[in-house]
């Protein structure tokens, strides 16, 4: 873990650490509340400070990204050429706070002669493809993702809106970070 410590203060690391690991500890969802609950933590009179860790405290997610990217390439590719693969994913979420929800055509649900449309958020997931020895073939290794908001969601905030296109042109430079 402790390449990725550069990217948080020494307090939030202390704190992230005990996040990671009732993460993993933790059945069911895993949310602040019952990573605390596994570590033993759900009484400590200071346990804002770890929901702080997500939703205040200054810290890069892009900066973690290109940390992971980095360990990944160097573990499964040393060698061999990088390729960088892109995957849009529809997460259907329902309520008043979702603000970047749009309507997508469904994947999932459709075909050639069968349009469905889906209402969720649009999220891009950039990834590693090596060929995993073990595995006999290749994997796809996420180390970064996007939300991709809506049309609607951009003009409402008076913002450029980008394409899927656009975001996948971002994502695939990312190879660069080598």
């Amino acid at each position: 873990m402790k390449p990725f410590s550069a990217a948080f203060t020494a307090p939030t690391w202390q704190h992230v650490l005990v996040l990671i690991a009732g993460a993993i500890l933790s059945p069911g969802r895993r949310t602040v509340a019952s990573a605390l609950r596994v570590v033993g933590l759900d009484q400590d009179p200071r346990f804002t400070n770890y929901h702080r860790v997500l939703n205040r405290n200054r810290w890069s997610s892009l900066r973690l990204a290109r940390c992971l990217f980095r360990l990944l390439v160097s573990t499964f590719v040393p060698d061999g050429p990088v390729v960088i693969g892109l995957d849009d994913t529809l997460e259907r979420r329902w309520g008043a706070k979702i603000a970047a929800r749009g309507i997508y055509r469904d994947p999932v649900r459709s075909s050639q002669g069968h349009f469905v449309k889906a209402s969720g958020l649009r999220w891009l997931s950039v990834m590693l493809l090596p060929n995993v020895p073990w595995a006999g073939r290749v994997w796809g290794l996420p180390f970064l993702t996007a939300l991709a908001p809506s049309e609607r969601y951009a003009s409402h905030r008076r913002m450029r809106h980008k394409k899927l296109t656009d975001w996948g042109q971002r994502g695939a430079r990312i190879g660069r970070w080598c």
